[in-house]
């Protein structure tokens, strides 16, 4: 039977989990300053600690079980795996629609033509971190990377592959936005996904690699500026205060962790793909997602605030609904799932003061200060 023939289409059904997120690797073939995960595409131990072909298909079976239909691959770089064509045809043999995250460097003749006879179902999202060869490689510090990118994008094309640019902004290059959705639209058909919100390491694993990710931050006024100058985006949050708005309290958990969950690469389930507090992670190695969806995180998550700062200041905000900040980022930033990150703070604050939101009666619940944007 040929790969197409055993490669089933999903079917929809009841769901416990809607969509799993799974971390092939952490090592990337790029060295980006901004990265949130990537470890040295050589480092031998993480190589051996990664979950094989096998316990993934495994995992991937438990997940089509419980009525999943969707698997994000995603790593650091998942086509640094040498087994990535096992990985991938296990996963569509499940009936699994894969989206698959990559740069785009690692692609050939081969794998494009497998993602041509066994359609993934949903384009492939390429992230580009320039137009041209030096604002790319200024990114990912790896000579030859920007060449490598426009192979993989010709390869994508050759072999009639759907797929969709990403790109991220820093502050150096908010004002190039306009330029690169352009190009990038060009390229693909698509408007490409643009993230200005650049998330520090999420092991918490390097003091000198999260002081130049933040240096890299656009400011929270760049933000505001950039987001609600979207009309998209303008029309979209129009119906947001009177549905999502208001206090939320003291329960840290409001949102859709340990529901569509993470899996890392070396087999610790995640309640969602930034936190990895180790006390709220699950072993699947000696359990089953089933366990860990139906009392595991539910039992975990159901955690309230004792920070003083959160409980006076977040638990009584009127835009916690809209912020972006959540215990993950909380943890990332500060060590601890109840402190206040100052940055997104700033960002919601001026957001919805662009927005023309005001607090007050018939409008939004009284809104408390938050810090001046810089």
């Amino acid at each position: 039977m040929s790969p197409v023939e055993k490669a089933s289409v999903p079917t929809k059904r009841k769901s416990l989990l809607p969509s799993l997120d799974v971390e092939l690797t952490e090592r990337c073939n790029n060295d980006c300053v901004h990265c949130c995960i990537n470890r040295p595409a050589g480092d031998r131990r993480a190589r051996r600690r990664e979950l094989t072909a096998a316990q993934l298909d495994r995992v991937f079976a438990q997940a089509a079980q419980l009525g999943c239909l969707t698997v994000r691959l995603t790593g650091g770089e998942p086509l640094l795996r040498g087994d990535f064509p096992e990985i991938y045809l296990a996963a569509r043999r499940r009936g699994l629609t894969v989206r698959l995250l990559t740069n785009g460097c690692l692609l050939t003749p081969a794998l494009a033509k497998l993602l041509e006879a066994v359609p993934p179902l949903q384009p492939v999202e390429l992230t580009a971190y320039g137009r041209d060869r030096r604002s790319y490689e200024r990114v990912t510090r790896v000579p030859g990377s920007f060449a490598a990118f426009q192979s993989g994008l010709g390869l994508l094309a050759e072999h009639r592959v759907p797929f969709r640019l990403k790109g991220v902004l820093f502050r150096g290059t908010v004002g190039g936005r306009r330029g690169f959705e352009a190009w990038a639209t060009k390229l693909s058909g698509v408007r490409p996904e643009l993230t200005l919100l650049l998330d520090l390491r999420h092991r918490r694993d390097s003091v000198a690699r999260n002081r130049a990710i933040a240096l890299r931050r656009p400011t929270p006024r760049q933000v505001a500026r950039t987001t609600c100058a979207d009309p998209l985006f303008r029309r979209q949050m129009k119906l947001f205060p009177g549905r999502y708005m208001g206090p939320q309290g003291g329960r840290l958990f409001t949102c859709s962790a340990g529901y569509s969950v993470c899996l890392d690469a070396y087999g610790r389930l995640q309640p969602c793909l930034l936190l990895r507090k180790k006390e709220l992670t699950y072993d699947l190695g000696a359990g089953t997602l089933r366990d860990a969806l139906t009392r595991f995180f539910p039992a975990a998550l159901a955690v309230e605030a004792r920070g003083r700062a959160f409980l006076a200041r977040c638990a009584q905000c009127g835009l916690k609904g809209f912020c972006h900040q959540c215990p993950a980022r909380a943890f990332i930033e500060n060590g601890k799932l109840d402190k206040p990150v100052e940055y997104w703070c700033a960002v919601a604050h001026e957001q919805a003061r662009l927005l023309g939101w005001r607090s007050g009666p018939g409008s939004l619940p009284r809104l408390r200060p938050g810090p001046r944007a810089d």
